[in-house]
């Protein structure tokens, strides 16, 4: 469907089942490859691989965070300047934004190969637990500069209205990277280092299958002869800023969390923590995929004036999120044993003790979760990047830190429960400002 007639005149109800649906199926498709990721490192490659992909999992996550930052930050103003007609202004923001991600990938996957081994030795891991992390990160610094912009290309992709594209691409690449990685691991035997080559594989691929349509002028936007201002860059930095500060404050936040499980329990502490931050990635990219799939439809609306229907957009992405969120909480508490069984097959009965009640009090966190996630994006799609900043940083960071130390006594069970204060924290956090904006969001549609 042409992206105007898609964004501006289909009903507000209508729209959010055609934009959030392919959107969550692409977020969905991501999840099971993360969750088919940690389960074949875990059958195939062991324990010990399996503790070292989480334990290196936040820098490859902090490897993305750049490129994150410019694809989110130049995603908003491309929908608001299409939603005021400014489609030059709109192509110049997109071919810069380009050109800055392949630009920073390369400049970061240098700087992390580089510094992977020492980093990995700061966080206290020694011997083969080490050097599999190691080789897990130098995998993704290396593919950086061709691998980082798959991301921005689904939005690119969802703000020109290609949305089924862009969740065909997203299975595509999930199904890819998860037959390589069976191959690599199951078949060739090959070590931790082919499971992100795997994905790395699938990502390059897909960014190359996503980026074609661009040059062929066959969408809405489309490469022009770029043109840089700082206060272009000021504008991506700052609409990119929430995501980009909740990447390096969460990454941040997880490499503490790792650092304190490894001297309390080991690797069976550090094990438990990957099996809740796999369910997580399963629920989070469900949430994510609707949210972030009505951001551009959210933002055109708000360029255009039409304050009513983005509140009637948001009013379909809060219920659905609470509705998502609630039922997340009842499988996991259900099905403790089972998950864990996904990714520890061969879990004594202490470590599968241990998991299953660090996934009970897990799951609490789902109960308020959806309501800071939901504002966040709500904020971030209408250009008010500091209210968007405030819950991530103190979602990511200042809330799980500050509940570190009033929790300490708790030990092992203090840190399960960091997740579901912090959630509540959060939602409190939201509504104080959506009550703050409530004069703004609820302002008249300017004709």
């Amino acid at each position: 469907m042409n992206a105007t007639a898609l964004f501006a005149k289909t009903p507000p109800f209508k729209l959010f089942f055609l934009a959030s649906i392919p959107g969550a199926i692409s977020m969905l498709a991501s999840a099971l490859y993360q969750t088919f990721d940690g389960i074949f490192v875990g059958h195939f490659a062991g324990a010990t691989a399996f503790a070292a992909i989480n334990l290196a999992m936040p820098f490859v996550i902090i490897n993305f965070s750049l490129a994150d930052l410019i694809g989110v930050g130049s995603s908003v103003p491309i929908s608001i300047a299409l939603g005021k007609k400014q489609e030059q202004e709109a192509n110049n923001l997109f071919t810069c934004a380009c050109l800055m991600i392949v630009g920073t990938g390369i400049i970061i996957g240098a700087l992390l190969f580089a510094a992977a081994p020492l980093l990995i030795q700061l966080m206290g891991a020694q011997g083969e637990f080490a050097d599999l992390a190691v080789q897990y990160i130098r995998v993704y610094a290396i593919s950086s500069p061709v691998t980082t912009i798959v991301f921005a290309m689904d939005n690119f992709l969802r703000i020109c209205g290609r949305i089924r594209t862009s969740m065909f691409l997203n299975i595509f690449m999930s199904v890819l990277s998860a037959v390589l990685e069976f191959l690599f691991l199951g078949v060739f035997r090959w070590g931790v280092w082919a499971a992100a080559l795997a994905t790395c594989a699938g990502m390059f691929i897909t960014a190359l299958l996503a980026v074609v349509p661009f040059f062929m002028g066959k969408n809405l936007l489309h490469f022009c002869r770029p043109r840089f201002s700082v206060g272009m860059i000021r504008q991506i930095i700052a609409c990119g800023s929430p995501n980009f500060l909740n990447n390096i404050a969460g990454r941040i936040t997880s490499i503490l969390l790792n650092a304190i499980l490894v001297r309390m329990g080991g690797e069976t502490a550090v094990s438990v923590y990957g099996v809740l931050m796999y369910t997580d990635g399963f629920i989070q990219p469900l949430l994510y995929g609707m949210c972030d799939s009505l951001q551009p439809a959210v933002g055109y609306n708000w360029g255009a004036g039409k304050i009513s229907r983005v509140r009637a957009i948001e009013k379909c992405c809060f219920i659905a999120s609470g509705i998502i969120s609630l039922l997340a909480v009842v499988v996991i508490l259900l099905f403790p044993g089972q998950i864990t069984g996904l990714f520890m097959a061969d879990a004594s009965a202490e470590v599968m003790a241990l998991s299953i009640g660090a996934l009970q009090l897990f799951a609490i966190t789902y109960i308020t979760r959806w309501f800071s996630f939901a504002t966040q994006s709500y904020m971030l799609a209408i250009e008010k990047p500091l209210p968007a900043s405030i819950i991530s940083v103190s979602t990511a960071l200042v809330f799980p830190v500050l509940l570190i130390g009033v929790l300490w006594p708790l030990g092992l069970t203090g840190i399960w429960l960091n997740f579901a204060g912090t959630a509540l924290l959060a939602a409190i956090l939201s509504a104080v400002i959506l009550l703050k904006l409530r004069g703004e969001l609820f302002q008249p549609d300017h004709t």
